[in-house]
């Protein structure tokens, strides 16, 4: 029976117990997808990644990323944490501080810059595909009901819901204050009758409580075993979209700072670069730190 290493760390924050946790497995040559699902199922966080030999030697390592029911082509947790954790692994084979590498997804190559010290370090990545709109504008009174809230909450200022994806699929819910983002409520059955099957939704207010803040969110995604996420950097990738659309940035480099888990205990921040050229969204990066909690084996 092989011996897997595995380890998991928490994602977008610098304090061990606080973020996103994530579980990585390396070694992960001979399991098939049924086996990758099932061990995501058995650890039963949000994602579990498993590493890979790179189709190309030039890069890094080819992940593959799985939710408790799904697999999923691109999530940005998971790549700053397996980010840190490769660079941690050069670090101590004295390959360097700070490394910068491609990481093979599903969604193509993503670029990370990485920088680590003891336990813990630092990673940005360039979204290897810019937000695009996937469908019409959700109806506001539908989303309200399944949020638990009154259509007078959904939206503030330019922003109104929308739908983007960056490689995964959400649908952005703006509302109205930090009240309505705390008061919001979201189950499989509800989500699924107002936006259809498998819905992803992220919340965002600009109410933030914290001037380091531009915006404080939380990610439902019941139906796909994801009660509710503690920081998910895909669907900030996703809202980059949402921000072209409705705020009125101008050229050159915009850089932005989300909240998200605080109503979980569980405080989380992402870090969004934008690049705005001629009015377009030209770049974006992704960026955070994570934390390495627990190493272990796999007897599988």
């Amino acid at each position: 029976m092989p011996a897997r290493r595995y380890a998991t760390l928490d994602v977008f924050t610098q304090t061990a117990l606080a973020g996103n946790p994530l579980a990585v497995v390396l070694d992960a040559e001979g399991l098939d997808e049924a086996a990758m699902q099932a061990i995501a199922g058995e650890f039963n966080l949000s994602e579990t990644v498993f590493v890979l030999p790179p189709a190309e030697s030039r890069h890094r390592a080819r992940l593959r990323i799985f939710t408790p029911t799904q697999e999923l082509a691109f999530a940005g947790h998971p790549t700053v944490g397996t980010a840190v954790l490769l660079a941690l692994g050069d670090r101590r084979a004295e390959v360097a501080d700070a490394v910068a590498f491609g990481l093979e997804e599903q969604v193509g190559v993503v670029p990370c810059v990485v920088e680590v010290g003891e336990g813990r370090g630092r990673a940005r990545f360039r979204l290897p595909r810019l937000p695009e709109s996937w469908g019409e504008e959700p109806d506001a009174t539908a989303l309200a009901g399944a949020l638990g809230l009154s259509p007078s909450e959904i939206g503030f200022a330019r922003h109104r819901p929308s739908r983007y994806s960056a490689g995964t699929p959400f649908h952005l819910v703006p509302v109205r204050n930090l009240d309505a983002l705390g008061r919001a409520r979201a189950s499989a059955a509800s989500l699924t009758e107002a936006l259809g099957p498998g819905a992803k939704v992220f919340l965002y207010t600009g109410e933030t409580g914290d001037p380091a803040h531009d915006f404080r969110a939380r990610m439902f995604a019941p139906a796909a075993g994801i009660a509710e996420d503690p920081a998910t950097g895909g669907a900030v990738a996703a809202f980059a979209g949402a921000l072209i659309q409705f705020e009125p940035l101008g050229g050159g480099t915009h850089d932005l700072r989300i909240a998200q888990g605080i109503e979980m205990g569980r405080p989380s921040e992402i870090l969004l670069q934008l690049t705005i050229e001629d009015g377009a969204l030209r770049a974006a990066e992704i960026g955070g730190s994570a934390v390495l909690v627990s190493e272990g084996v796999l007897h599988l």
